[in-house]
């Protein structure tokens, strides 16, 4: 280790504090991959000792035991005893531990510490022990483990400075020892023993009733009214999304307008104009607009994350997952597909039955991501009143997206029903997940994690929606259409012919021109199809002032049928038009069988669902 900077893993049980210990040392100094973890990310860091020598800190997976019931706690295993190909094994450890589950933490801690590397303990989140009357004694904790234990409330970032002190002690003072996986001690019933005696004989006082978290609990995981108050979350948060982020829109929209004038205005009328003004500012720009609602979907899911909440939600799903062949185990992955079903996909590592595992992986597209809002308030703001129900305060708009949103989860739950009797036939696996304590979430974690998805989106914005909108521009631009002739210039390009041999194939389900043109680059991503809709349309306008005054909505409500609306709104909730997600479902699947099983499926879905809504639409005189 001479010469080479310090690595230090974080590791424990689930819900110990790890994540919020990790953000306390490292701040803005880390970066995130496609690694496995309790957030499903894998988290690398950088922080530094007093005297200003750095370290490295890795953000390791949540795990129970160091003889893996998962793919994430395999991972954990593999670092630590320094079999994770890539990575070197740490120098030392620092196990977090939640102060007020020390006899079901120190499990893990004592395995951990038998591996003879340098260790210290965090006794982390004292503050919400000592409120919830638990006090306990650290100097005779670290004398029963026999390494140092530094008492945390990572949050309030207390006892930073200490702890980064004790570890430098630990590996000052440490002789290496040669450890196997052999040495590795697993979790057997004297182990469990000598963590409950630890942990009585560490406690110097403790109330018998933990009041507030029991009578919470019995609202919010009530078989009934726990249920209604997870739909009532779900639905303010949508009704959120459109209420508070009106304002945001119309600045960003207003903004890109300006710059669309600005060089309509000062530069000379050619490609380069038309590159800017249509492909770039039109096309790009028109998926910008959507970063205020999705950044407001992220802060909601982020607050039931952050407030214990999250793991509550998945103990009231599992009785409804169970009915249909999984287990609540699969809940969480399946939320976090609704920000993005690549990470969601990730995450079902967590899930140690295969057939389960691989029936969340082929649903999890059903949950609708945050790439499908961009289309679904286009066409929702263009068709949809903005209007209340009733006299009731609540929005028409988003309980349409609301129903958009249910729509995919009963889908979901359906094709998984079907899934677990046909090709992964298998029965529902129950599942043990620790209880979180109930906390206010830290709004500086809040802030740096929707900072990390706002980039994420942006830089999605400037790589995947550029290059393919502006591929999208260039294939409705060229050719050019004579002079002279009534047909549009959309009609006449690469593009417009390629739409209208597609157009034959969506017709039925009630599918224009415009829609087929959006179809196949949005393939790339689900938020391009707003973008090819908005480089369609200001082709189509050219320099008319006018119609380049016109928002896309507003363009829309002229062109289609409300029938037509509905039915593409029917057609995102199930087809799978994202290049990412079938990539990282090939990868988790080890193969080609399943990602083009998931496509076809989908798609026949999606098929299916805008026809019906369509023909059932025009049936009622919407047509």
């Amino acid at each position: 280790m001479t010469g080479a900077i310090p690595s230090i893993a974080l590791v424990g049980n689930p819900n110990a504090g790890k994540s919020s210990l990790f953000n306390a040392l490292t701040g803005a100094r880390q970066k995130i991959a496609n690694y496995p973890g309790v957030t499903v990310e894998r988290k690398a860091g950088h922080a530094a000792f007093a005297d200003g020598r750095p370290l490295a800190l890795i953000d390791l997976p949540g795990s129970y035991s160091l003889d893996p019931s998962s793919p994430d706690e395999a991972v954990t295993r593999d670092v630590i005893l320094g079999k994770q190909a890539g990575e070197r094994r740490p120098d030392a450890l620092v196990v977090v531990v939640d102060a007020a589950n020390l006899d079901n933490h120190l499990c893990f801690a004592l395995e951990l510490i038998a591996l003879g590397l340098p260790t210290v303990v965090a006794l982390n989140m004292v503050d919400l022990a000592t409120r919830d009357g638990l006090t306990l004694d650290p100097d005779r904790l670290a004398h029963e483990l026999g390494v140092p234990v530094i008492s945390t409330v990572a949050v309030r970032r207390r006892g930073l400075s200490e702890l980064l002190a004790a570890v430098d002690g630990a590996i000052l003072s440490h002789q290496t020892q040669a450890v196997t996986p052999a040495d590795a001690p697993r979790s057997d019933q004297s182990l469990h023993q000598r963590a409950r005696a630890i942990a009585r004989a560490v406690t110097i006082a403790e109330t018998p009733v933990r009041r507030w978290t029991q009578r919470a609990d019995a609202v919010f995981l009530h078989p009934v009214g726990g249920f209604l108050i997870l739909l009532a979350l779900m639905f303010v948060m949508f009704q959120g999304v459109y209420a508070w982020s009106e304002a945001p829109i119309g600045w960003i929209e207003g903004g890109i307008a300006a710059l669309q004038e600005a060089a309509i205005a000062t530069m000379p009328d050619g490609f380069l104009r038309g590159l800017i003004v249509e492909g770039i500012l039109g096309g790009v720009g028109s998926v910008v607009v959507f970063l205020p609602q999705i950044l407001i979907l992220f802060f909601f899911i982020l607050l039931v994350e952050a407030s214990g909440y999250m793991t509550r939600a998945a103990f009231l799903m599992d009785g409804i997952m169970a009915k249909v062949g999984l287990s609540g185990r699969g809940f969480i992955p399946l939320l976090s597909s609704f920000a993005c079903a690549v990470p969601g996909i990730m995450a079902t590592r967590a899930i140690p039955d295969a057939k389960d595992r691989l029936t969340t992986i082929l649903i999890a597209p059903l949950m609708t991501c945050s790439a499908r809002l961009p289309v679904y308030t286009l066409i929702i703001g263009a068709f949809i009143p903005a209007q209340s129900v009733g006299n009731t305060p609540i929005g028409l708009q988003g309980l349409v997206l609301f129903g958009l949103y249910v729509s995919g989860i009963v889908g979901a739950l359906v094709v998984a029903l079907v899934l677990r009797r046909t090709v992964a036939k298998g029965n529902a696996a129950g599942f043990m997940m620790e209880m979180p304590r109930y906390q206010w979430p830290r709004m500086r974690d809040v802030a740096i994690a929707l900072w990390q998805r706002a980039w994420i989106f942006l830089r999605r914005a400037g790589t995947i929606i550029f290059v393919t909108t502006i591929a999208l521009w260039l294939l409705l631009t060229y050719p050019q259409v004579p002079e002279g002739t009534s047909e549009s210039q959309v009609d006449y390009s690469v593009a417009g012919r390629i739409a209208s041999g597609l157009e034959v194939v969506v017709a039925p389900i009630g599918f224009n021109h415009d829609i087929a043109v959006a179809l196949i680059p949005a393939m790339a991503a689900r938020e391009v199809a707003v973008s090819a809709m908005a480089t369609a349309n200001a082709i189509d306008a050219g320099d008319d002032e006018e119609a380049m005054a016109e928002s896309l909505a507003e363009r829309l409500q002229g062109r289609w049928s409300l029938a037509t609306a509905l039915a593409f709104l029917a057609w995102f909730v199930f087809a799978p038009q994202c290049i990412s997600t079938i990539a990282i479902t090939r990868r988790e699947t080890n193969g080609w069988r399943w990602p083009l099983f998931m496509v076809g499926y989908l798609f026949a879905l999606a098929y299916a669902a805008a026809g019906i809504t369509y023909w059932t639409a025009v049936a009622f005189g919407l047509g």
